[in-house]
């Protein structure tokens, strides 16, 4: 099947909004176009929300919410799009039901997508915003937002671009879909005040959300630069090179600015490492945007931290070249600043094999967030500064060498430990394509179970139970090594009962949602299923408790079973419909009502699977076409109950009668049980 019948067909048609009070339509948008030059626009989009009512970003984590998207219709030879299709307004919150970050709108959302002409003759390009509204209570069903964008001021557009659209969705033709910018780095907040669309404001949000970023980069990476200084390929290089400098002046002074400079070249060469990256840049601005969700680059970096970390575990080497160290270091003899310099690549390159997994570390998270070469020159300028300080710092106190413990198997230790790092997060580049891809491969549960068996070895080995190739065999366990042992230990105690549900809230971002899980609600929740009896066309939901997902159906076994049912207008991506689910119906006096004394119906109104056709039809409501299980749902809510939002909660006898008057999103447990026993009075 198509494109439009597996992703979004489902969101043409979902609702056509009516004029009672009790359906809501809480965004209006506008369009307005920006002549850049050379057949080039800028295509702007605003979205204005009324009070207390959001919309998602069009970048999404895997979260369970409906992302936004935008689709352009008969590009073909007539435009293309540049770039992604840029935010202005986003925010990221997390959000506990979804365990995990969701990026959305409050009050207004402002998209700008850059398009190139390749027809002069175009009056007007039609574009579709698909997108959902949710407010603290209910959410809507996926809603289309016809734009036309006239590039052509004096350009007419009439009533037949409806059949352009549907003319896609009924021979499955696959229209062009904007790209999603990458807002992996965007700062979290806890609110978000009302604010107005402007430029200039927004602007100065995002300035100070690079700054923050920036800032975060360096200090990490400057903590990654201190980090390699303890490895075996750098720490007896200090009090040798130190020595070296203020030996061989007679001038003490003389001796400690080189020292510094030395200190400072280490820094400058790895800064200038990263300057080619910023052709890249200069190329395209959205390329190392395009970088962090490369699935195929992911894989990339997490075959790279793989082998990173077994040699690490000391299994090989990386080194660079003999050959090409052999020159550097004979350059180095050529004295003054221009020989310091080169005494500071030879140092760069000799402890490539220890350095270079770290590097590999830095270039590879930086370049999978959306920071662009710029983030990499400050990444590598932390580490840089980290690794270089202390030669200039020991330089100028050289009496602190006395301080420095002795070199030993503890050295080894530190390498080892950084192996186990790197190989843990190596399995979250594999997880980023996964989820790109929806492959299945690396769900929540294997996830963390790869981390509890590698945070549980690094335990081990830290208590001298597991020795590595270049271990010192007589060497005992330190304070310290024991210390970080138990705080392992700990760490990977803490991950297993993420295996059956729990939330893991240290570790947020790093494992998949648990919406990407093989048991959403943990594995304990299948433990009684066998003795369960379904009925046909029934499956457990939530809490065990039998679930039918077609509303004839389901009344026809209320019928059979003497009981009202319980209809569940619901949707995947509904917020308070996961917290209805959880925190009210998993209440043990709920959850026994509904296993016992109800039949339940869950219609999910943004369910994507098409309807035969023919079965499909024109809403006599809203005179949409019906095309989707979903739509179908909603046209049967909104046709009812004149209400477009979910949860939405009716009880109906065996004949569809209403028993009383239905509800919402009501999240206090006492009041959901009165009104659930008074439907079973009536």
């Amino acid at each position: 099947m198509g494109y439009l019948k597996n992703v979004w067909l489902v969101l043409l048609v979902s609702v056509g909004f009516l004029s009672s009070a009790q359906l809501s339509d809480p965004a209006s948008w506008s369009v307005e176009v920006n002549d850049l030059g050379d057949n080039t626009y800028e295509l702007v989009s605003t979205a204005q929300l009324d009070a207390g009512w959001h919309i998602y970003s069009q970048f999404s984590v895997g979260a369970g919410n409906i992302p936004t998207e935008f689709r352009f219709y008969e590009a073909d030879n007539r435009f293309e799009l540049l770039g992604a299709n840029q935010e202005i307004g986003t925010y990221k919150e997390y959000t506990e039901v979804f365990e995990a970050d969701v990026y959305q709108f409050k009050d207004f959302a402002v998209f700008k997508q850059k398009v190139q002409l390749l027809d002069t003759s175009v009056d007007y390009i039609l574009a579709e915003a698909i997108y959902q509204a949710c407010d603290d209570e209910r959410c809507l069903p996926p809603s289309p937002e016809v734009l036309i964008f006239k590039i052509n001021p004096e350009a007419v557009v009439g009533a037949e671009v409806a059949s352009i659209i549907d003319n896609y969705y009924d021979n499955d033709i696959e229209p062009l879909v904007a790209q999603a910018p990458d807002l992996s780095n965007l700062k979290e907040v806890e609110t978000k005040e009302k604010t107005t669309p402007t430029d200039v404001a927004l602007s100065d949000d995002i300035e100070k959300d690079n700054e923050n970023d920036l800032t975060t980069i360096f200090i990490l990476c400057l903590l990654a630069g201190f980090g390699a200084l303890l490895t075996p390929c750098v720490y007896p290089m200090i009090p040798m090179t130190v020595s070296f400098f203020t030996k061989q002046n007679e001038n003490n002074t003389k001796g400690k600015f080189q020292g510094i400079l030395y200190g400072f070249f280490i820094l400058l060469i790895y800064v200038l490492c990263s300057l080619p990256f910023h052709l890249f840049e200069s190329i395209s601005p959205d390329v190392f945007n395009e970088f962090s969700t490369n699935p195929y680059l992911n894989i990339f970096f997490f075959v790279i931290f793989v082998v990173f970390a077994i040699s690490f575990f000391g299994a090989f080497e990386i080194t660079m070249p003999n050959s090409l160290i052999n020159k550097v270091d004979k350059a180095s003899s050529v004295g003054g600043v221009i020989g310091i310099f080169f005494m500071a690549l030879t140092l760069v390159l000799v402890s490539f094999s220890c350095t270079g997994p770290v590097i590999g570390s830095v270039l590879g998270s930086v370049l999978s967030s959306d920071g662009g070469a710029t983030a990499l020159s400050v990444g590598l300028a932390g580490f840089g500064f980290g690794l270089g300080i202390p030669f200039a710092l020991f330089a100028l106190f050289p009496s602190w060498l006395t301080a420095l413990p002795k070199s030993g198997g503890w050295l080894n230790t530190v390498k080892v430990f950084l192996g186990f790092l790197e190989l843990a997060f190596a399995f979250k580049f594999l997880s980023n394509a996964d989820l790109v891809w929806q492959a299945g491969w690396l769900q929540r549960e294997l996830f963390i179970a790869i981390w509890i068996a590698i945070f549980g070895a690094l335990a081990i080995y830290l208590f001298g139970k597991i020795r590595l190739p270049h271990d010192d065999k007589d060497q005992s366990i330190s304070v310290s090594r024991l210390l970080l042992g138990i705080l392992s230990l700990c760490f990977t105690l803490y991950l297993i009962p993420g295996l059956w549900g729990a939330p893991l809230k240290l570790i947020s971002g790093f494992p998949p949602p648990m919406t990407y899980s093989e048991s959403p609600y943990g594995f304990s929740s299948n433990a009684n299923t066998a003795q369960i009896e379904i009925p046909d066309g029934a499956h457990l939901g939530v809490h065990d408790i039998i679930t039918f997902d077609d509303y004839e159906q389901g009344l026809a076994y209320a019928n059979e079973v003497g009981k009202p049912a319980l209809i569940d207008f619901t949707g995947w991506a509904c917020v308070n419909c996961r917290k209805m689910e959880e925190r009210v119906w998993g209440e043990p006096v709920i959850k026994d009502l509904l296993k016992n004394d109800f039949v339940l119906i869950s219609l999910y109104v943004d369910e994507r699977a098409d309807l035969e056709k023919e079965d499909q039809y024109v809403s006599e409501t809203t005179g949409k076409k019906i095309r989707t299980i979903g739509n179908k749902w909603s046209d049967f809510q909104i046709e009812r109950y004149q209400v477009n939002a979910q949860p939405f909660y009716a009880i109906v006898d065996q004949n569809g009668n209403d028993l009383v008057e239905p509800v919402g999103y009501t999240p206090d447990v006492e009041e959901y049980e009165n009104w659930l026993e008074s439907g079973l009075n009536k």
